[in-house]
């Protein structure tokens, strides 16, 4: 069994081509996982190693611990003794979007969900203006911050590294994480090669200092992934005014407006989960897991 090579950037130009032919025609249904920028970023979390072949495969473990295989083929029409010569014991395909997961034959293969990895999909028009009764405390976050602030914008660009670093160093210490506790080494790793991996962004000013950050991903046309998102706690109310501003303005940084924001999966942590349900999600993306049958 091929064992495979760790994911790097070197792989980028065969798999994310693979990738996006797996999600095409998918719209806002597509799920966050299925990007090269997410799978490279997250590496060393999951372990992940690309096997190449006539059946391409990504090897890895889910944040639960199973091992995984992603397929980037079509499940739906390979044959059954290549889809048994892939999986080890225990191991099963992951994570199969809703549109993949349909097509498979129930003769063939089993398909479960967890909560824990389902992703958080917004209408783009819900960080607008947090209209609606059940966001006026985000109404209200944002309104103080746009009051007790001036804010100012630009988009991401290598010059801004240092100053996105700073914000990301403070971050970690407002959330009382020591480095490497969070998500800080993908991180740093999307603000160093942002351009190569189709991620764009911009970072806020508040008076004169700098806030906060935003970097996204457009997954399907009017369809963008936050990737990172860090403001700074004595700013309050800039995580309302960040979401705002790539919502309303987003359409210069991707050549369209976003209709779409998709938050990613909260991994079953509680703050996550209540600050992901606080903004009132569209809907929950399952991602499958397919065994045979």
């Amino acid at each position: 069994m091929n064992a495979g090579e760790p994911l790097s950037l070197a792989h980028a130009a065969r798999v994310a081509p693979l990738l996006a032919r797996g999600l095409a025609g998918q719209g806002e249904q597509a799920i966050a996982d299925l990007s090269f920028a997410n799978l490279w970023l997250f590496r060393r979390a999951h372990d992940y190693r690309f096997c190449d072949g006539d059946w391409p495969v990504i090897r890895g473990h889910a944040y639960d611990g199973q091992r995984h295989v992603l397929p980037l083929f079509a499940l739906a029409g390979a044959p059954q003794h290549v889809l048994r010569g892939l999986l080890r014991p225990g191991e099963c395909f992951f994570p199969i979007a809703a549109a993949q997961a349909a097509a498979l034959d129930p003769a063939r293969f089993t398909l479960a969900s967890a909560r824990d990895d389902a992703d958080y999909l917004y209408r783009a028009s819900t960080f607008r203006d947090y209209a609606g009764p059940g966001l006026h405390n985000k109404r209200n976050l944002l309104r103080q911050c746009l009051a007790a602030h001036r804010l100012t914008h630009a988009a991401y660009a290598p010059p801004l590294r240092e100053a996105a670093l700073a914000i990301l160093r403070e971050w970690l210490a407002d959330k009382g994480k020591q480095p490497g506790d969070a998500d800080d080494l993908p991180c740093q790793e999307a603000l160093m090669h942002a351009p190569e991996l189709g991620l764009r962004g911009f970072l806020t000013w508040a008076d004169g200092e700098p806030a906060g950050f935003v970097l996204a991903e457009e997954l399907q046309p009017g369809v963008c992934v936050v990737r990172f998102a860090k403001g700074l706690a004595r700013f309050k109310g800039i995580a309302q005014a960040l979401f705002q501003h790539l919502a309303s303005e987003g359409g210069a940084l991707f050549g369209r407006p976003p209709q779409w924001l998709n938050f990613e999966q909260d991994l079953g942590l509680p703050n996550f989960r209540r600050t992901k349900l606080s903004y009132h999600p569209h809907a929950l993306l399952a991602k499958y897991r397919a065994g045979l049958a």
